[in-house]
Order: structure tokens, then C-alpha cells, then sequence
């Protein structure tokens, strides 16, 4: 079994960061988090990959897949 992509946006302080799973370098630092969240949705289209966006305290907001979904919705 392959492992998922995934791409990321963490708070860094007061900025925001765009980062792949498992890469050394972030793909972006922003100001803020709309910023960092229209460029990581771009990277996770290219890479068709599942976009993490966390909350302020690091927690996980939100998730979309942009991927081959394993369990695509019913109906």
C-alpha cells in the first residue's frame, strides 16, 4: 500500500505555513491563514493529494481530499 499525500497548514507563530508530509522545506510562510490555505489547496490539486488545515492551537479544522478517494461519499 502506497502512503497518502498529504499537504498541510500549520500555524508558526503568528504566521501561517504551507508544508508537504514527510518534505525537509516548506512550500510557503504567510501572513495569514486564507493566504496559506488558497496555496496549499493549489499544491494539494497538483499533487492530488488530502489538504490538513489546522486551528490556532494546532489542532486539526478541516479536511479535503483533492485525490483518488479510497471511501468516496454514498449517493
Amino acid at each position: 500500500m502506497s502512503k497518502q499525500k498529504q499537504v498541510w497548514v500549520s500555524p508558526l507563530g503568528e504566521d501561517w505555513k504551507v508544508h508537504s508530509a514527510g518534505a525537509e522545506r516548506a512550500a510557503g510562510i504567510y501572513d495569514t491563514k486564507a493566504e496559506a490555505v488558497a496555496r496549499a489547496r493549489e499544491v494539494a490539486i497538483n499533487k492530488e493529494a488530502e489538504l490538513f488545515v489546522q486551528n490556532e492551537n494546532g489542532r486539526i479544522g478541516w479536511r479535503n481530499s483533492y485525490g483518488n478517494d479510497d471511501f468516496p461519499p454514498r449517493g
